[in-house]
């Protein structure tokens, strides 16, 4: 091994403690600064919908991180559906594509809590405290690299906006999380069901493991001024169930059918609001001059609409692992910097444009795609899988000739 290094990371989410733990396993220093303690997480209020596929599971597995495989459900398969425009309560489209292998949903107020533990345990050092650029200049000076893996408060803001990245400045949808029990499960096998309901927005639900045991988590995804944004004058959790049966029974009477007795898995098992998608430049300078490196949400935002958030952050940790640990005993310098973040986005820029793509309205080739998939399971498992390794959907998925082509060759 090449001599033991000093880090710091800012923010103990899905990345940052992934990536404490690797590094430790490495042999390295660690020291990971989060502004809440596990307690605060573990009461406070749903952070995320995460769910992950095998590739980002995987990273998981590696590091010995897995602890939920027996008691968390499994997501076996990906549903597609579009309600018929007739209003008539029937689908327009409606096919199964089954996963090669499960994914599953830890709450992060499981999962966050146990990693803290699990990262001191092994010989990191956890500091609760809510990190500003001054402190930064310290640990800038105590470390080797400082890794910033939240992209909260005046820390975020370090990072400068990639406006080539970026296409939207505002929120494209306003979403809102609902954690329930009760819910009727599918009939066959478990799956991520993702209705799409053209001009008003899209409803997931899947099965996952909250704080109370095993839920399903619906997630709601509104455009902006439609009917399903209508969130802002929600008051409580009672109100919140509320209108997320109220927006099923009206647009998806299927997915109203099985909620007929859900209830919240806890007060806290909700969440509303809004964010613009926007990826940041990785590297952010401190007043001193000292640099320090960007990661996972802080410079690589997205919609949830294609539930990559939990895996982007899990295969940007392990890109940024890998990196470091190549690095050997050379100077974190701004190369390094950019040179880590572009590694990363060599892959990351695949599931950015796919999910900018979906929060658009579909032109017609992907219209065809998705209505062909009904009668090519082929070609509905290959979408399924395609939310495990989003680069399989270049470029048939994007380009209309490849997609034609892709599609005569499955008919003929």
């Amino acid at each position: 091994m090449s001599k033991k290094r000093n880090f710091t990371i800012i923010g103990g989410g899905q990345s940052g403690l992934q990536l404490g733990c690797g590094l430790l396993a490495a042999g390295h220093d660690v020291h990971v600064v989060q502004n809440r303690t596990a307690d605060d997480i573990r009461t406070g209020k749903v952070l995320s919908s995460q769910c992950m596929f095998d590739m980002a599971l995987q990273n998981e597995r590696d590091l010995g991180l897995n602890y939920w495989d027996d008691v968390c459900p499994t997501v076996d398969s990906i549903n597609f559906c579009v309600p018929a425009p007739d209003g008539s309560g029937n689908k327009a489209i409606d096919w199964n594509g089954k996963l090669d292998k499960p994914g599953q949903s830890v709450d992060q107020r499981v999962k966050v809590p146990a990693w803290m533990a699990e990262f001191e345990k092994r010989g990191g050092r956890l500091t609760i405290h809510d990190a500003g650029i001054e402190d930064l200049e310290t640990y800038a000076r105590e470390s080797d690299l400082v890794i910033v893996a939240s992209g909260k408060g005046e820390i975020g803001r370090m990072f400068e906006r990639d406006a080539e990245k970026s296409p939207f400045d505002k929120p494209q949808r306003a979403l809102a999380l609902t954690y329930v029990k009760g819910m009727r499960p599918r009939p066959d096998h478990s799956a991520v069901n993702f209705n799409l309901i053209p001009t008003i927005g899209e409803y997931f639900v899947f099965p996952a493991y909250t704080t109370t045991g095993p839920c399903d988590i619906m997630v709601f995804e509104g455009i902006p001024g439609g009917p399903m944004d209508c969130w802002k004058d929600v008051k409580s959790a009672d109100e919140h169930l509320a209108k997320s049966k109220w927006v099923l029974e009206t647009f998806l009477p299927w997915e109203a059918e099985r909620c007929r007795e859900v209830e919240l898995t806890d007060a806290n098992g909700i969440l509303a609001g809004s964010f613009a998608p926007t990826v940041r430049k990785p590297i952010g300078r401190l007043p001193s001059g000292a640099m320090v490196l960007g990661l996972g949400d802080a410079v690589c935002l997205n919609d949830p609409i294609t539930g990559q958030g939990s895996n982007n952050a899990s295969k940007a940790a392990k890109i940024y692992m890998d990196a470091i640990l190549a690095h050997g005993d050379k100077p974190f310098d701004a190369a390094f910097m950019q040179e880590t973040f572009d590694r990363y986005w060599a892959y990351a820029q695949f599931v950015v444009g796919w999910t900018n793509a979906l929060l658009q309205p579909p032109p017609p080739h992907v219209l065809n795609i998705m209505g062909s998939a009904q009668a090519f399971p082929e070609l509905a498992r290959r979408i399924a899988n395609g939310f495990n390794n989003p680069l399989d959907f270049f470029p048939w998925f994007a380009v209309p000739e490849e997609a034609d082509a892709y599609l005569s060759k499955l008919a003929a």
